[in-house]
């Protein structure tokens, strides 16, 4: 089987490298690619064709005699990819575009947990910054103001206080500060608890689970300033009991699904559901309808090596994941995210880039980087890197990630020292 995968970041890199690995796989071709992307076995980077053209896709994945073809990013799967493959005779791992929607809007999201009881976060939606200031001055609680659509995971704004959340609102429906993405706005109560991630393949009638993960959104360390597209992964979570887990399942990710169904909207694919354990229960923060970055680093590090991916996301495009098991290590994996100067705001491109030898057990995905004629590492984007690691213990596999980290360099290359110190202060000795 030919692949094609379409993105160009870590997540991406990732399953490029779980994907070559098949024993079904001939090679995967990779639009655009990055400059980690380019090094792998089996895997070629292509710029024929944009990664936005979806018709030309099409095209390309017919020359190339592709089997599978995967969406990565969130703008191909909410802009519907999938339609575009559906008659062409080429499985797309991608939800229609109407399903998508769940995380095209936010609003639309929200309407349908309410509607269908599924839990989250009491909330108002607003399309007029007048009245959605109005709403603000009355609330007497703390809130997160989100925009409605995509915005690279940075839409979410956590202000402490009312003028912080005035000017949070003001940076995104007046100044535009995600573009049209905060046309529209979610002002939900601020809810307390651990943020787990969960990563559930779903083929429209049956759904599997990776094991919970949690991600480090904001850029400093003990949580602290502006919210990222994600800094660090760690999974599976010694906090999080099969009990809760069983919860999440019967609570929040079937409902989900069986609501979705209901709507005529029929998931199938990768959902991604970001869900608080507060103490009335698990509730819902947020959904996604594709891999998560930078989860997919760290659940790409846990799958077995007898694992198939290329089976698994067969299966959900072709209504079999029932007859297929997902077999994960023992261990722990983690990775932390090495970011250039200034992100999630301005930040410069165009640095050197070297990465020395890391330690067994690591990968060093890349994200923001591209591969000069002369091979000259550079940078090209907020997120540059991503060092994934496995270990027996969550200490080991943290360990080995950051003393990896220690082997790259670059201009104001930035990281956040605590992946994982939620656990890790836990531990024995």
């Amino acid at each position: 089987m030919k692949i094609l995968l379409i993105g160009k970041g870590a997540r991406e890199h990732a399953l490029a490298w779980k994907l070559s690995q098949s024993p079904k796989v001939w090679h995967v071709y990779v639009v655009p690619g990055n400059g980690g992307t380019s090094r792998l076995d089996n895997v070629s980077n292509l710029d024929c064709v944009r990664a936005d053209d979806y018709a030309g896709l099409v095209t390309l994945a017919k020359v190339l005699g592709v089997g599978l073809v995967v969406a990565g990013p969130d703008d191909a799967v909410v802009d519907g990819i999938e339609g575009y493959f559906r008659h062409s005779g080429i499985l797309c791992f991608a939800p229609t575009k109407e399903a998508a929607e769940i995380e095209g809007s936010k609003a639309y999201s929200k309407g349908l947990m309410s509607k269908y009881g599924i839990p989250t976060a009491a909330y108002q939606s607003f399309t007029s910054y007048d009245e959605a200031q109005r709403y603000l001055d009355q609330v007497d609680t703390r809130v997160v103001i989100k925009a409605d659509g995509l915005a690279a995971g940075k839409g979410v704004i956590l202000p402490t206080n009312k003028t912080e959340a005035h000017e949070a609102l003001h940076d995104i429906m007046v100044d535009k500060k995600f573009g049209e993405a905060g046309s529209s706005v979610i002002i939900e109560e601020f809810m307390e608890g651990d943020e787990i991630s969960v990563l559930t393949f779903c083929d429209g009638k049956t759904f599997k689970s990776l094991p919970p993960g949690q991600d480090h959104k904001r850029i400093f360390d003990g949580n602290l300033g502006p919210n990222t597209g994600g800094m660090g992964v760690y999974a599976p979570l010694s906090f999080v009991t099969p009990e809760q887990m069983a919860q999440v399942d019967w609570a929040i990710i079937r409902p989900t699904l069986d609501a979705m169904r209901a709507e005529g909207r029929t998931f199938t694919g990768m959902l991604f559901t970001g869900v608080m354990l507060t103490s009335q229960g698990p509730k819902v923060i947020e959904y996604n309808a594709r891999f998560g970055d930078p989860e997919t680093q760290t659940m790409m590090m846990l799958l077995a090596p007898e694992c198939d991916l290329v089976d698994i996301l067969c299966a959900c495009c072709t209504g079999s994941l029932d007859q297929i098991s997902i077999p994960v290590l023992p261990g722990f994996a983690c990775n932390v995210v090495i970011a250039a100067g200034g992100y999630p705001e301005s930040y410069s491109k165009g640095d050197i880039v070297t990465i020395g030898q890391c330690p067994d057990g690591v990968q060093v995905f890349h994200a923001g980087t591209e591969e000069s004629r002369d091979g000259t590492l550079r940078t090209a984007g907020g997120r540059v890197l991503s060092v994934a690691s496995y270990g027996s213990s969550i200490e080991e596999a943290i360990g080995s990630a950051y003393r990896a980290v220690g082997c790259i360099k670059f201009d104001d290359m930035f990281f956040r020292t605590d992946i994982a110190s939620r656990v890790l202060r836990r531990s024995p000795g």
